[in-house]
This record gives structure tokens, sequence and C-alpha cells, in this order.
């Protein structure tokens, strides 16, 4: 588990000498070799890729290990660096169509509803921007550093806060129209899930293991679903965080925890359909009838999404670090720890092809439309790769 130690960030701390020598104790690992990264071996690439276009934006996800992912909506990908700067792009061209520095710490984005852009604060603030501007509509303090894009549906907009709280504010104004409060473990990994909104409802992962449906106006709880239960002696053994990016697919909700399992939820009923052990904290993707998972030890998993188990498995990545997988074309992408971007096969994950983009690594999610994948690279570069099968 060395490879993951630099994740976890104690939310409660008794400062003194005997607690400051048992976090370290933590920290120490023999099996440093066991888990190096593997080295990358050559592949028959079987696909061109061709880079579109690339811009720099900001600092990109600066020192904090964020992980702002950008967001489209039509033709223009909109995303925001660290240090504050967000902008808008034309995703066909790569033309920057406006800029905005919003002098403050970016930490959670980027959300997109219609007309407007929605980020979080490392301060505790819920921004709302003008879509075709980046002027800033309001800006609202929920008092806690948020960790993911806050989401919006035209009534109200939610946001999670690293504390273990999801809060629903009105859409025009701002204001909070309720919060609910989740039981935070003593250890968690730095991250939470970005909520998922379908329709009236909205979805949200918590770092105890549960994935909770809600009403977005009011608040009121619908359904709990437990991904994983808490297990071992140790408070890092029972790290059970749904942090990464859930996917809705009609009807079924498909999440995965740190330590514990990859699950579909039905959200109409609030009823568990399926689960497969999996440890992960970049979150899940689908396509072609499958669920993927890029496990915490680089292992990356296609699974039935009927449940009826793995189609395949890919473990040459071995603790690379890797992203979220992203489903582009008949291709699945997972960035690593070096700012290279693998491409694999949907049906078989077998290797086709790889490129790099940023030195200092991909950690956000990635996003596609049609043959074309856009990837935010850890020091600000957003790039463009159309990618198709050798003739």
């Amino acid at each position: 588990m060395q490879h993951i130690y630099r994740h976890l960030f104690p939310l409660f701390l008794v400062l003194n000498l005997a607690a400051c020598s048992t976090i370290s104790g933590w920290f120490e690992s023999d099996d440093d070799e066991a888990t190096a990264p593997a080295e990358l071996v050559d592949i028959d690439e079987t696909v061109e890729i061709d880079e579109l276009w690339s811009v720099d934006v900001g600092d990109g996800q600066g020192d904090g290990f964020y992980r702002l992912r950008p967001a489209i909506r039509g033709d223009m990908i909109y995303v925001a660096a660290a240090n504050g700067e967000v902008a808008a792009v034309n995703r066909l061209s790569g033309d920057t169509v406006w800029e905005a520095e919003l002098e403050t710490q970016l930490s959670g984005g980027v959300g997109v509803y219609e007309d407007s852009l929605f980020v979080g604060s490392s301060e505790g603030y819920v921004l709302r921007l003008d879509a075709s501007s980046g002027e800033r509509v309001w800006s609202t303090p929920v008092r806690g550093e948020i960790l993911s894009a806050p989401q919006g549906n035209g009534k109200v907009v939610v946001a999670q806060t690293y504390d273990g709280r999801l809060q629903g504010l009105d859409y025009q104004t701002g204001t909070i129209l309720w919060t609910y409060d989740s039981n935070v473990p003593v250890l968690t990994i730095r991250g939470t899930s970005t909520p998922i909104f379908n329709g009236s409802q909205v979805y949200a992962g918590f770092a105890n293991g549960r994935v909770l449906g809600f009403d977005s106006q009011t608040g009121a709880l619908l359904w709990e679903v437990r991904v994983s239960i808490p297990q071992g002696r140790s408070e890092i053994e029972r790290i059970v965080d749904v942090d990464g990016t859930m996917e809705l697919a009609g009807n079924e909700l498909f999440a995965v925890s740190y330590q514990g399992s990859v699950v579909a939820i039905d959200v109409k009923s609030g009823r568990k359909i399926w689960q497969q052990k999996a440890s992960s904290f970049s979150g899940v993707s689908q396509g072609f009838s499958n669920v993927y998972v890029a496990d915490e030890d680089g292992t990356l998993s296609a699974y039935m999404r009927n449940g009826q188990g793995v189609r395949w498995t890919q473990g040459a990545l071995a603790y690379r670090e890797l992203s979220r997988p992203t489903p582009v074309s008949s291709y699945v992408a997972v960035g690593d720890f070096e700012g290279y971007v693998h491409v694999l096969s949907q049906v078989d994950g077998d290797f086709v092809g790889r490129f790099r983009v940023d030195d200092e690594g991909v950690r956000a999610d990635m996003m596609s439309e049609g043959n074309v994948i856009y990837v935010y690279g850890n020091a600000g570069e957003l790039a463009a790769y159309e990618i198709t099968a050798k003739k």
C-alpha cells in the first residue's frame, strides 16, 4: 500500500509526540520494490493518434492533489486551473473563446448546466459563473473544501465538501437550501465523488463507503446503499471511500470504493443489483456492455454490465496511478502518473496505442466525443487527440 499513502489525509489528529510517532509508523513499508510502478514496454500500435490542438490553462492541478476535470457542452469545453484561471475552449478548433481570473484557489470543477458553470474553492466557496464569459454570478460559502465539481439542474446546485457534507443551493441566488452531514472516518483519501443529477434526484458517494440518493429540492434521503464495509484493525485498513467518479446509465448507477467493491445500483428502488470485489479511487465508466475500473494496484478490469463477472483484465500498468478509464470510440483510455495515456481495445483489453501529454502526470478525468479524447494534464495542458484505426 506504499503507493497510496501520499493520497491519505487524516481528518482528526491529536498533535502530540505519541500521535506523531504512531502516524509515522503507518507510513513505513518494506514492500516498496513490490509496488514500484511497472516499466513500460513496447507495444504493437494498431491505431493512429493525432494531436488536433493543445492550450495551456493556468497551473493545472496545482500542488493540492486536485482532480479538476473539464466539462463539455456542445462545441465548448470548459476547464479550470487550481490558481483560479477558468477558460472556454472551442473543442473543434482549440481556439480559446474566453479566459477569466477568479483570484481564488480552485479545488473542485468544472460543472456545467445550460448557461452556467460551477466551481468550488479550497476556501469553501461554491461559485456559479456565466458560461458565455466566465463572469461570477454568485459565490456562497459552505465552510468546507470542495474537491469535486458542483453540479446543477436549473433549480438546485449541489456541492460536496471534504468534511462529509452535501449541500443544496438555490440555482438563482446561491442561498443554501439544505445540508446533509455524513459520518466521516478518522482517516480518508483526499477526494470526494462528484454528485450526479437524475431529474429531481441527486446521487452522491461518501467516505464511509455508502452511496445515497436524495430529493434534490428538499435534501430528503430517498435510499442508501453500502458499497463497502470497513474491515481490518488499523484505520488504514478500514478506509472505504467512494471518491471516484460514478456513472449513471439508464436506471443503473455504477460506483466503486477503495478497498471494497464495484457495484451496480437500481436508482428507482435503491437496490444493489450486483457487486464485485475492487479497490479504486479514480471511479468507473461504462461502454461495450462493460463497466471499467482502474484498480489502485494498476489493474484495469472490464466487468460485465449484467453482473456476470469479469470480461477481461489488463495488469501491465501495475502501480502507475491510473486515472479513471475513458471510453473513446471502440477503445478505452487511461492516463498515468508520468503523463502517458494508454489506449486499449474495449473488446479484449489489448494495448493498441500510447501517447504522452504531460510529464507531470494525468490525474483528472479525461473526456471524449466520438473518436476524439480530451486530456487535461496536471501541469495545465489541455489537448485533443483523434484516435483512428490504422489502415
